[in-house]
């Protein structure tokens, strides 16, 4: 019921803002001058530079999208998956993308792209340069006046409780189903008296806390992102070999698109990948992620040699 109802005020709030920005904030200077033909054109010259400063700037947005996939960690509780998981990955992807993309267009009919880094209005400053990079609180004030960036700052504070809400219950399977296979602490694969990972939850609490102390919010996107990104490439690569090693095997979850679509999301993960490798602005954190994620490996056999069996499914 908690995530349900943060879910539905936070996406609420957010299709206001889309409806708003569209209609009663509307400008239409500023919709004349980011819309007119050739309007970005001095600004988006092909370079190098302009390749790997895009592949960093895909942190950001990247991150904002990474919880598509915490619906599979809770796979084994979910009635009928084989239905609802492809259905809530649809259905939870598409209306996050859909939502991201008309913000983006409200954004540009409220406030012009250009402006001045000292500008006294949020329309002189426009998208450009506004207040900390908050394109989505300027608009709330460009439409609400000062009372928007209040509005604004509540509804950040709903929609980080919601989405920390929904990433520690979730996570925490991730290491129940971990424990359960042998690869972390036992303890980690049992649930309490009330059928809940307690002792994972507590494990991925103080990992959280560890990792808040290691650096700021920035650099913690960069590192994450691009750990996430080896993952999905190895886990789509996964597909190809299971497919080519278990021809006959039970497949209830159809691979829409294979073999095309699944290799294309794999080039694209490690050509992100690569900029983020690239980029001065990235490169260390990257490089940290990809050096923790090598580790894994002798930890994974050494691991498996000190647990021994799995624990036994039921």
């Amino acid at each position: 019921m908690v995530q349900t109802t943060l879910t539905v005020v936070k996406t609420g709030a957010l299709a206001l803002l889309i409806l708003l920005g569209l209609t009663l904030g509307r400008n239409a200077d500023a919709t004349s001058a980011n819309f007119a033909a050739g309007a970005f054109s001095g600004e988006w010259t092909l370079t190098s530079t302009l390749i790997v400063a895009f592949g960093a700037a895909m942190v950001g947005s990247l991150f904002s999208s990474d919880a598509w996939n915490s619906v599979t960690f809770a796979a084994a509780e979910v009635r009928n998956p084989s239905r609802n998981l492809p259905l809530a990955l649809v259905l939870g992807t598409g209306l996050v993308s859909l939502l991201y993309i008309l913000a983006n267009l409200s954004y540009l009919s409220v406030l012009p792209y250009g402006g001045v880094p000292d500008g006294t209005t949020t329309i002189a400053r426009g998208i450009q340069h506004a207040t900390q990079d908050r394109v989505g609180t300027a608009v709330a004030e460009t439409i609400f006046g000062p009372i928007g960036a209040v509005l604004m700052a509540g509804a950040i504070l709903i929609s980080t409780f919601g989405c920390n809400n929904g990433l520690i219950l979730s996570g925490a399977r991730v290491l129940y189903a971990m424990g359960r296979d042998g690869l972390f602490f036992r303890r980690a694969g049992t649930l309490n008296a009330n059928n809940v990972p307690a002792f994972a939850l507590v494990v991925q609490s103080v990992w959280t806390a560890i990792l808040c102390l290691t650096g700021t919010y920035g650099q913690l996107l960069n590192y994450v992102i691009f750990a996430a990104l080896l993952f999905y490439a190895f886990t789509t690569a996964g597909l190809f070999i299971l497919r080519g090693k278990r021809p006959d095997a039970a497949r209830p979850y159809r691979a829409v698109g294979y073999p095309v679509l699944p290799a294309l999301y794999i080039v694209l993960c490690c050509a992100v990948m690569l900029l983020l490798l690239l980029s001065p602005t990235t490169r260390t954190e990257s490089i940290s992620g990809l050096v923790l994620v090598l580790i894994g490996i002798p930890v994974f056999f050494l691991w498996r040699r000190v647990e021994g069996p799995t624990i036994p499914r039921a």
